[in-house]
């Protein structure tokens, strides 16, 4: 079977755009009431009071939660911390302290969404106001390291970096800074409870069923198969939905208390603050080379804001530890708390803000040293992770560089600053080396061959519009040995075998191979079944005898003697009484021990630079990647560019503006928070190198969801500079930084 790599449609584009597909706040639900978060306008302090008698004289008012009234939860538990970083440091009304800005106070249930939201803007508040951190360059001066940056030290060293800066001929030494970014997927967070003595059951917008139904079991104390999280569908979550969020227990408190179903969905401006958020990051880049281009030394220094409350590290020095060949090198990552809500993860956190931080510092080694920038590169290549002194399990960014170079045209580049112009606009071509970490974890799958011959198969993943529905459906119809039309794959409830986390570009590596065993378990149940029954073609037969070919087994000696897999499935059932029925689970080996596992790539960016107003567009891209086996091209390509879409709003348009008065998003809302729109985005050009890679996991499968967004934010302001000839080093590019 080639089903795996095929170019297919999505096999839930149907439902999508018919409008079948049910999205968490859209589920029917009997006896459903509404509920409206009401949040804080305080960035530090206490709740000393909420009077809410005008709230319930709002008609069709059905309960006003606050911390006076809102039921007790068990000690233990009370704050929500378990499991972190995806179970964080909630705030339940088990307190009146208020930590940022737009932190959940209260919550009010009505019958109708309007007679909520009518309540819940009479109800009055007072506070204890108290001191609050809001400028990051007060903050940065109490720092503190964290306890870890992922799974890895928090500070790194090797060989003598002064030393080797002193041994340089040319160096760099530069501050680069990132803002605060917001999710903003077209679906915001959402959630409906319900519960049945005992029993809860949410739908919630979520990258982790099995987190949801893991922590709301712990918050009320329930045993975890009491709690069932059902999500088949959600409408973007980029890191924002790979945690559980205080509306989400909140909604089940209010509707244990209200003993009715309750949907609580945030407002837009409350996808600010309480749902996490890319932090500030200051990082200094200091590099230094021979004339040759060697480089000596380097580190990588990382100040990031955190929560008052708990700790939350954008981990940006990752790719420098073992991006380039660097025998002296130290990194190291501080946080500064501040009253705003805890940061979590978005799309790359720590590539896409540390490839902008060290993929500019190399294009400003490469002026100090008049090389081309992709030559500096290939200088200072690598076959050896040199942070962890472990091989690449396989790097083709040789080819990367090569083929986008060529396609891009780099040889005609005139390196000279202000050199090329198209009309009146000033023109500039930049690239940058594109990087993230090939993750796995444990997943498990059921699969069965239904009464209509259909192979149904079944893990508690997610999708999140990326395509896992298809993909897993690829993957089963392979190892099975069927066609893709006779595979159904379903996702989306805590119940069905256990999956991971839909973050880290994990899912597929993670969720695939156990789809891949669950099909081959289920051939190879079958043709024991068939060997089995002496009424069957192919009694007695090995399983090493038999093939497969569109849902039939035959024998290779004899390909005449077969029978289909339904056949067998159904005299199975009549005889038994039973489905064919497997679950297998696929988990990491020791190959992580022995491998440094990457994906790669390199993108190469022209822009045009207006001389007189500083506008920017970014007519082409050009991104060439290694990822191992892409497992389906058409929605491959399309996560790829859509990595390179949210890299060029990073370089451009992204940047949450905080109040320093009162810690508020003055620009909270889609209107005044700039993403690009179909008219700012032109030519992009997306390429795969081929590439085998025996040790990732069994499909040879890297993510792609994260590392199109890679490098491109240094690729634009690497281009910027060669356009104006002005380095820009704090993001976003504006024009008010160009003219």
């Amino acid at each position: 079977m080639n089903a795996i790599g095929a170019p297919i449609n999505r096999t839930d584009a149907w439902a999508k755009v018919s409008g079948q597909a049910r999205y968490s706040a859209e589920h029917p639900v009997e006896g459903l009431t509404h509920a409206v978060l009401v949040t804080s306008t305080i960035p530090s302090g206490r709740v000393l009071r909420i009077d809410d008698s005008a709230a319930r004289d709002v008609p069709g008012v059905l309960l006003v939660m606050t911390p006076q009234n809102a039921m007790r939860l068990p000690q233990e538990t009370k704050d929500g911390k378990i499991q972190p970083p995806v179970g964080r440091r909630l705030t339940l009304l088990q307190e009146d302290d208020v930590y940022y800005n737009n932190q959940p106070i209260a919550v009010v249930v009505a019958d109708t969404l309007e007679h909520a939201r009518d309540a819940a803007a009479r109800l009055r508040v007072e506070y204890e106001h108290k001191p609050a951190v809001l400028d990051f360059d007060v903050a940065k001066q109490s720092v503190h390291p964290p306890e870890k940056v992922l799974t890895e030290e928090t500070d790194t060293r090797r060989g003598d970096l002064q030393a080797g800066l002193l041994a340089a001929s040319k160096h760099v030494d530069a501050v680069y800074t990132t803002p605060i970014e917001n999710h903003n997927p077209l679906e915001t967070h959402a959630t409906i409870a319900e519960w049945d003595g005992d029993k809860l059951t949410v739908h919630d917008s979520t990258q982790y069923m099995k987190g949801v139904q893991k922590i709301l079991s712990a918050i009320f104390g329930i045993p975890q198969e009491n709690v069932t999280s059902i999500c088949p569908y959600v409408g973007g979550g980029f890191g924002s939905k790979g945690s559980v969020w205080s509306h989400v227990p909140l909604t089940a408190m209010a509707a244990k208390q209200l003993g009715r179903p309750v949907k609580l969905s945030l407002d837009r401006n409350q996808m600010f603050g309480p749902v996490g958020q890319r932090p500030v990051t200051e990082q200094r880049m200091r590099i230094g080379a021979l004339d040759d281009g060697r480089m000596m030394a380097s580190s990588h220094d990382t100040v990031a804001y955190t929560s008052v409350i708990e700790d939350w590290i954008e981990p940006t020095a990752l790719m420098t530890r073992m991006m380039y060949e660097s025998p002296n090198q130290e990194t190291s990552h501080r946080l500064a708390p501040m009253n705003l809500g805890t940061p979590t993860f978005m799309r790359a956190p720590g590539e896409a803000s540390g490839s902008f931080a060290l993929e500019s510092a190399m294009d400003e080694l490469a002026y100090e040293l008049g090389m081309d920038p992709v030559a500096l590169r290939l200088k200072n290549y690598t076959e050896i992770d040199p942070g962890k002194e472990l091989p690449f399990s396989s790097k083709s960014l040789r080819q990367c560089y090569e083929i986008g170079a060529e396609r891009f045209g780099w040889k005609d580049r005139n390196p000279q600053p202000r050199s090329m112009r198209q009309g009146d606009k000033l023109v500039g071509w930049g690239m940058a080396t594109c990087t993230y970490p090939t993750n796995r974890s444990a997943g498990q799958c059921s699969a069965s061959l239904q009464p209509d011959g259909i192979a149904l198969f079944r893990s508690s993943t997610q999708d999140l519009g990326t395509g896992t529905y298809t993909v897993m459906t690829q993957i089963a119809a392979d190892a099975l040995g069927v066609a893709v039309e006779n595979v159904r794959f379903e996702l989306g409830n805590s119940q069905m075998p256990e999956a991971p986390v839909s973050g880290g570009s994990t899912t597929v590596a993670s969720v695939g191979p156990a789809v891949q065993a669950a099909g081959h378990a289920l051939r190879l149940k079958l043709i024991g079944i068939a060997a089995a029954d002496d009424g069957s073609p192919l009694f007695g037969a090995l399983p090493d005898a038999v093939g497969v070919e569109q849902g039939e087994l035959y024998l290779l000696a004899d390909p005449s003697k077969r029978a289909s897999m339904l056949e067998i499935a159904t005299r199975h059932r009549q005889s038994h009484g039973e489905a064919v029925e497997v679950t297998a689970k696929a988990e990491p080996g020791d190959a992580p021990k022995k491998y440094s596992m990457h994906a790669f790539g390199a993108v190469f960016v022209e822009v045009q630079v207006d001389e007189a107003l500083g506008e920017i567009r970014v007519p082409r891209v050009v991104g060439v990647y290694g990822v191992g086996k892409l497992m389906n091209e058409k929605t491959g390509y399309s996560q790829l560019m859509g990595g390179v879409v949210w890299g060029i709003s990073l370089a451009l348009f992204e940047e949450t503006l905080i109040d320093k008065r009162n810690g508020r998003a003055v620009n909270g809302n889609l209107a005044e928070y700039h993403v690009p729109t179909n008219a700012d985005i032109q030519e992009i050009d997306v390429q795969i190198v081929d590439e085998d890679d025996p040790h990732v996991n069994p499909l040879g499968a890297k993510g792609i969801g994260e590392i199109g967004i890679t490098g491109v934010g240094a690729a634009i302001a690497n281009a910027v500079y060669h356009a104006t000839g002005k380095r820009v080093r704090d993001l976003p590019i504006t024009l008010d930084k160009v003219l």
